[in-house]
């Protein structure tokens, strides 16, 4: 295996496309490059370039093959395409709009490739709705005569305009998916900066107040909601998404189908939610769903945030509560009754143990064996 290497990217200069080919000072490998006929070198990116086609890709392939290992990760962009969870994908809404004349309008092309990817349907009103506000900035503007300047100048209004962080990285985040992602040039926009990403820990209600939530829900329907965004550790879009035979009974287990990244996994049921998910059957009778909504559709997740707030307020709880709070305290609980990490990981579905440390940091017991200063 060759100890050098260089790695294949995607520049577009002048609006031309062509191939980057980066890699560390080395007298070989620019020799190599050199080799490869019509190579110029960018000061901005900091790398060799030549033309973007099928013969100089071969070319290039042939060329270092033995000399180095060529890296194309970040030029061929097969991907899996977007999981979503559980969402029936419909972008409908959009092509029915009546399109104002004096608006400019995503482009059909960004909608199916949106649709292709599977996106969900709320980063696809979110990524359509961010880049028509980006594109009718720029109204007067070829959309490939846009550079980074700009778009930093672009950032910059929102910024003024006091918009959020979140709004910032789904402006970037569309953007990106245009140039990079429907026009196929990966890495068009190598060095816009984004906000440094907050880490804020997890809110979490307590067991005392969960049980206030639940004593205070009369509704059979909308107790069992409560009780399983709970006691499994759903997050809102699962729970509407669960069907009838998600809920097995015989190992008190609750299957979650297609959650967030497409995966399927495991989580706990509890007894008193299975009972009361049995009162609820005889009185409501699901047929799809478990839990339905008018004409027997699906619940929506805006009735779940409902159903929460009616709660905590004849609770009297006075801080808001979020459907996410409840997952996030399922986990704290768990850690605090001394379930270890890894089986907390299993039963919320995260990718990655760090995701799930973070409750560590919220857990009671990582507090109780410290003595505060004063009291010593």
């Amino acid at each position: 295996m060759p100890k050098r290497h260089i790695t294949l990217k995607h520049l577009v200069i002048a609006n031309e496309k062509f191939i980057g080919l980066q890699f560390q000072q080395d007298k070989v490998l620019k020799s190599l490059a050199v080799s490869l006929g019509e190579a110029k070198w960018s000061k901005e990116f900091n790398m060799v370039y030549v033309p973007n086609n099928k013969e100089k890709l071969k070319l290039i392939f042939s060329t270092f093959r033995g000399f180095a290992w060529v890296n194309t990760s970040y030029f061929f962009q097969n991907r899996p395409t977007k999981q979503h969870s559980g969402e029936v994908m419909d972008v409908e809404w959009f092509r029915k709009r009546s399109p104002s004349p004096s608006r400019r309008t995503c482009p059909e092309e960004y909608l199916l490739k949106l649709e292709l990817r599977r996106y969900a349907n709320n980063t696809v009103k979110s990524y359509i709705s961010a880049f028509e506000t980006f594109i009718n900035h720029f109204k007067e503007r070829d959309l490939m005569e846009i550079n980074e300047g700009d778009i930093r100048a672009y950032l910059q209004t929102m910024i003024h305009a006091n918009k959020s962080d979140s709004a910032i990285n789904i402006a970037i985040n569309s953007i990106k998916f245009y140039y990079e992602v429907v026009l196929g040039m990966p890495n068009r926009f190598y060095h816009i900066e984004r906000p440094i990403k907050k880490k804020s820990l997890p809110e979490v209600v307590s067991k005392e107040e969960v049980n206030l939530l639940l004593k205070n829900t009369e509704n059979i329907k909308h107790k069992c909601i409560i009780s399983l965004l709970y006691s499994a550790g759903l997050r809102r879009s699962e729970l509407i998404n669960l069907k009838i035979t998600d809920i097995d009974s015989f190992r008190m287990l609750v299957r979650v189908k297609n959650a967030k990244g497409g995966k399927d996994r495991l989580t706990l049921l509890a007894k008193q939610t299975l009972t009361d998910l049995r009162e609820y059957y005889k009185i409501y009778r699901p047929k799809d769903w478990l839990f339905e909504g008018p004409l027997r559709k699906r619940y929506s997740s805006s009735s779940v945030r409902c159903i929460l707030k009616s709660a905590k307020e004849k609770a009297g709880i006075k801080r808001n509560i979020t459907p996410h709070m409840l997952r996030h305290s399922f986990a704290t609980h768990l850690l605090e009754s001394g379930i270890d990490l890894r089986r907390i990981q299993i039963l919320l579905g995260h990718s990655s143990s760090k995701t799930t440390e973070i409750y560590t940091h919220v857990a009671n017991d990582s507090f109780k064996s410290i003595v505060n200063p004063l009291d010593l």
